[in-house]
């Protein structure tokens, strides 16, 4: 099946599928930090007055599903890459709520045929509807060809 990106686009870009909440644990905050080298004092602390999650600590959140269910299936997906993005501290000890969208949807062509990259992205909330980062995964779908 050849995937028609500008059709995929029009029906899922931008249109939250998924809503999670996540309670955010200082022990996991702390083992997360010190699993990815992190010394700060704010990250590895609880008793630090700035006591935070490590900026990339959301990109290890993951939401209900990675894509919205009826999206169609054209290819086996890989993984491609995530990108976190922060605007505030997420404090552990609080509730935050995700909500995934399907960011970006384009096509590269390779030697090996067309790929279609797929961004979800995360963003994230605390309960003030304040948003505090996005996270995007990236999915890259080398696209079956008729008779494959």
């Amino acid at each position: 099946m050849i995937a028609d990106i500008e059709r995929l686009q029009e029906k899922y870009l931008n249109k939250d599928f998924d809503v999670k909440n996540f309670l955010i644990e200082a022990e996991t905050t702390v083992r997360f930090a010190w699993l990815s080298g992190e010394t700060h004092p704010k990250f590895i602390d609880t008793d630090h007055p700035d006591f935070q999650a490590p900026p990339t600590f959301v990109g290890s959140l993951a939401g209900s599903r990675i894509l919205p269910s009826d999206f169609p299936r054209f290819g086996v997906g890989m993984d491609a890459g995530k990108s976190v993005e922060c605007f505030a501290p997420v404090r552990p000890g609080d509730e935050i709520i995700g909500k995934s969208h399907l960011h970006e949807i384009y096509a590269k062509t390779g030697r090996s045929g067309r790929m279609i990259f797929i961004v979800t992205r995360i963003e994230f909330y605390d309960k003030k509807e304040n948003h505090l980062a996005n996270s995007d995964s990236r999915i890259v779908i080398a696209e079956r060809q008729h008779g494959n």
